[in-house]
């Protein structure tokens, strides 16, 4: 893995652009925005990501969303839902990837530092009523 050595190096601003490529519905929505890592008690850092979201035909809407990433094991990063739940572990390696379950849909992300300081998290989301594959990016700014 390059790019990142703690959690402390994900502190502060990213732009944010992302791309839901829906297989289901046969579009493509696009987020852009601003991720802010800002510190929380205990060490952790609050991921609140904000801006617009872009469906084709619609008017664009504000979204947001939040989490908060903690030091976990072994350079380890727990990811977790803004409630304190579980949602998945960045582990340290050359190509870290993870995964949640959340009956009956399977969510698999695989993250790319090898850019860094700009980076990628890419999901692959199946379930009944779900089909898509989102890109994120995320650069300094």
């Amino acid at each position: 893995m390059s790019g990142w050595k703690e959690l402390e190096d994900f502190a502060g601003r990213w732009r944010l652009a992302r791309e839901i490529e829906d297989f289901a519905a046969g579009h493509v929505v696009r987020f852009s925005g601003e991720a802010l890592f800002a510190p929380e008690e205990g060490g952790a850092l609050a991921l609140t990501e904000e801006g617009t979201l872009t469906l084709p035909g619609a008017t664009p809407l504000k979204a947001s969303r939040r989490y908060l990433w903690r030091a976990g094991q072994g350079g380890a990063i727990e990811v977790l839902f803004a409630d304190g739940r579980p949602f998945h572990v960045i582990a340290p390696g050359a190509k870290p990837e993870a995964e949640h379950l959340c009956p009956p849909d399977h969510y698999r992300v695989a993250y790319d530092f090898t850019g860094w300081p700009d980076w990628r998290a890419v999901w692959r989301v199946r379930g009944p009523r779900k089909d898509y594959r989102m890109q994120s990016l995320y650069r300094r700014g």
